[in-house]
């Protein structure tokens, strides 16, 4: 039976929808100081190694909160600066935006430049043309979607909702998206312990990308 994220992977030919046999834990969209310290919390309690894909914006508002994320051996990448939907923004516009995220890991000074870090892209929403994909593509960065949704963002989802598709959908290469913002945070708080201890007791092993 074919399902419907191998599809978008045949319409997403520069995506990475699944890769290898780990399994990854990816956060959008911060970072920020309510939620984001609360996430290294647990993952550190854990001794789990993430990727956040965070907003140029909120590194430039919160430098502290990234430099967390860096120092604690997480990896980073590019979700724009200010969460632009590709599919509604000119190419020349959106190209700006990713190199505007650049140019706001660069003032941070803590990452290095040649970072295998500063190399993934991850499209707000999902959403970016096949130009866009492609000039990401030459630039060298690794698109990375997912092929879990938590929804986490989703104000009537339970965390026991996120917890059974987490586990009816997890196989290896699985790439689970959750969110490090203010709509997902008490729901994506309480679901990602259990999410990562159902992870570890079926032998998975979690990693960056």
């Amino acid at each position: 039976m074919v399902k419907l994220r191998d599809i978008w992977q045949t319409l997403y030919p520069y995506g990475i929808f699944r890769t290898g046999k780990a399994v990854y834990l990816t956060f959008d969209d911060g970072p920020i100081p309510e939620v984001t310290p609360k996430v290294l919390a647990i993952l550190d309690r854990y001794h789990i190694k993430a990727t956040f894909f965070m907003v140029g914006e909120n590194i430039d508002k919160h430098p502290d909160i990234f430099a967390q994320v860096v120092q604690a051996g997480h990896a980073i990448g590019n979700h724009t600066y200010n969460h632009l939907k590709g599919w509604s923004t000119p190419f020349h516009q959106y190209m700006a935006n990713v190199a505007q995220w650049e140019n706001a890991v660069n003032r941070q000074s803590i990452v290095p430049r040649q970072s295998s870090n500063r190399q993934l892209f991850r499209p707000p929403y999902g959403k970016a043309t096949l130009r866009q994909r492609i000039a990401l593509h030459r630039l060298g960065y690794r698109l990375i979607y997912w092929d879990i949704l938590t929804r986490d963002y989703e104000a009537m989802r339970t965390p026991q909702a996120m917890l059974e598709q987490i586990q009816r959908e997890t196989r290896p290469g699985s790439i689970i998206n959750f969110h490090d913002s203010l709509k997902s945070n008490e729901r994506m708080l309480t679901v990602l312990p259990q999410a990562i201890e159902w992870l570890q007791q079926q032998g998975y092993e979690i990693k960056t990308l």
